[in-house]
């Protein structure tokens, strides 16, 4: 069982998908348990909801988009 301080640090992780089923489950589990933590949870969860929600309200120039484009092609991932 996870306790408040891993449960924190795995939220964005968390909201991200980025997490293994198991790790997920154990936050669920946590955030079920533990008000505050569900308390944060919501909130973060409302900003990034929050910014979703402009970023589609905001026309993007069609250069910056083509730059961003060329930049990402160009860029290296990591191994």
């Amino acid at each position: 069982m996870i306790n408040c301080t891993e449960c924190v640090e795995k939220l964005y992780p968390y909201l991200d998908r980025q997490l293994s089923d198991e790790e997920i489950v154990e936050v669920q589990r946590h955030l079920e348990r533990c008000p505050p933590c569900a308390d944060h949870f919501r909130f973060e969860q409302g900003i990034l909801t929050r910014i979703h929600q402009v970023c589609r309200e905001v026309e993007v120039p069609p250069d910056l988009v083509e730059r961003v484009r060329k930049m990402c092609s160009g860029a290296q991932r990591p191994n």
